[in-house]
């Protein structure tokens, strides 16, 4: 069994840091933070949907509590969830591992309970990227794949949108995966820039999907 006498990992699912595309070649990974809100995940599901793009959404355990509905319109839509604690304590990395383990796996649990209909929660992200050996090695044993991302958009800072979409087009060549957030305040530029984002991925030719969750 795995930590806390959980299942053991799901067999190739590795505790590795994440970043590859499923779909390989040119595919995108759109990941979104720290959400669900009911102002904006609302207005970033529309610009998704529009688009006809699934993401990730890396959801703090309260918040999913707080509005399952979003939860479930989330899953819905066919995207997939994500564990993003229940504090985003950046500097959980510090704290001892029964810390790590509740903040995990407590999230995990109120984020499944709230999308309801046996859903599951298939990735872990630790808060400002703080993973530990313990989170990953925790994570994957209950069945998530730590994810990490190549693209840091700087959208959380709300520096404007043309910096937004600027970041992504001047860091696309670090790697797939794109880190926006739908949580932690005003995030009208998020969504205007994610608008206009898509729109150049199309226009590039790149495709977007899900990060990889199992060994090549």
């Amino acid at each position: 069994t795995g930590a806390g006498g959980g299942p053991a990992a799901p067999a190739g699912l590795p505790d590795t840091i994440a970043h590859a595309s499923e779909g390989g070649g040119n595919t995108v990974n759109i990941t979104i933070d720290d959400g669900p809100d009911p102002r904006w995940t609302p207005q970033v599901l529309d610009v998704l949907a529009r688009h006809d793009v699934k993401a990730v959404f890396c959801m703090i355990g309260p918040q999913a509590k707080a509005h399952p509905e979003l939860v479930k319109q989330v899953v819905a839509a066919g995207h997939r969830l994500c564990d993003h604690t229940m504090n985003h304590d950046t500097t959980m990395d510090k704290k001892p591992v029964a810390y790590q383990e509740a903040q995990i796996l407590d999230a995990k649990r109120l984020i499944e309970e709230a999308a309801g209909g046996g859903a599951k929660v298939e990735y872990y992200r630790a808060p400002g990227g703080a993973f530990t050996p313990d989170s990953r090695r925790i994570a994957a044993a209950h069945g998530m794949r730590p994810l990490g991302w190549n693209v840091d958009t700087k959208d959380f800072g709300r520096p404007g949108t043309a910096a937004i979409v600027a970041a992504v087009k001047r860091e696309m060549g670090n790697g797939p995966t794109v880190l926006f957030h739908d949580g932690g305040g005003d995030r009208r530029q998020t969504v205007d820039a994610l608008d206009q984002v898509l729109t150049w991925l199309k226009d590039q030719g790149r495709p977007t999907g899900f990060p990889v969750r199992t060994a090549p």
